[in-house]
């Protein structure tokens, strides 16, 4: 079998392709029933390859509710999350609404279709967060300077989804969550547990992750230096409470991140 088969959707039909389309139970009518979907969605094609492993094929992601392949349709490369089928949601209805929102915001992969288990998405190419940071090479001020823009539009997305009322959910912890493209544009991916329910901490989240408790603040610190961590969360703790420009730009200015956006 070559590395990475790029297999028709009507031969998905086959072992161990079907496999994946209908993981981790497969059923005859629930396969049927996945590739007349994926026909609805103009996918024509689906490409095993990635870092993850699914019934001895490789797949872009594999989390709890679904497995995220690549997929072409006449409009070219695309992600595609499938519901597993033994997720603990009935459909992928409200991440693709989550998703819708968080674009309309200028945040995430844009959303291109969904159906009951399927999820339809532009194609981010690029790195992981930590992958990234690991990957920057040349002069140190140079490298500040790339880390800084990328930290400052980072942090502008979550404030942006604060003030909207959406909240990701789990970017306290968000190795997997950020993908950094060739021209150090940030997208932050994957909305299964977002909700506009509950009262979103984006930014104080992010920051937690980003500066205090993980790798990457670690990395961060030996790249940018100390910043002050009582005036990170004193600054923070008044964001939590107006998440207003001004409290904005404070917190940037702990994080010694430029106050306006760099291009």
């Amino acid at each position: 079998m070559k590395n990475n088969p790029v297999i028709a959707v009507e031969k998905l039909r086959e072992t161990p392709y079907a496999q994946v389309l209908c993981y981790p139970r497969l059923e005859q009518q629930v396969l049927e029933d996945r590739i007349r979907e994926l026909k609805g969605l103009g996918v024509l094609a689906i490409e095993f390859s990635g870092g993850k492993t699914v019934s001895n094929l490789k797949v872009l992601g594999k989390g709890c509710v679904g497995i995220v392949v690549a997929a072409y349709t006449r409009n070219g490369k695309a992600a595609l999350k499938i519901r597993r089928t033994d997720a603990d949601r009935k459909g992928m209805q409200h991440e693709a609404e989550m998703l819708k929102k968080a674009n309309t915001l200028n945040v995430g992969p844009a959303l291109l279709g969904f159906s009951s288990n399927f999820l339809l998405m532009e194609f981010v190419e690029g790195k992981l967060l930590p992958e990234w940071l690991d990957s920057l090479k040349g002069e140190k001020e140079h490298v500040k300077t790339r880390i800084k823009r990328v930290l400052r539009k980072l942090l502008a997305q979550c404030w942006r989804m604060d003030k909207a009322g959406l909240d990701h959910g789990e970017l306290s912890h968000a190795p997997k969550h950020i993908i950094i493209k060739a021209d150090d544009s940030p997208c932050i991916v994957d909305f299964e547990t977002a909700s506009t329910r509950r009262k979103p901490s984006n930014l104080t989240s992010l920051c937690q992750y980003l500066f205090i408790s993980s790798m990457v603040a670690e990395k961060l610190r030996e790249k940018l230096g100390e910043i002050g961590t009582q005036r990170l969360v004193e600054a923070l703790r008044a964001y939590k409470r107006s998440f207003s420009e001004e409290n904005f730009r404070r917190v940037l200015s702990v994080c010694g991140l430029p106050l306006d956006e760099i291009a």
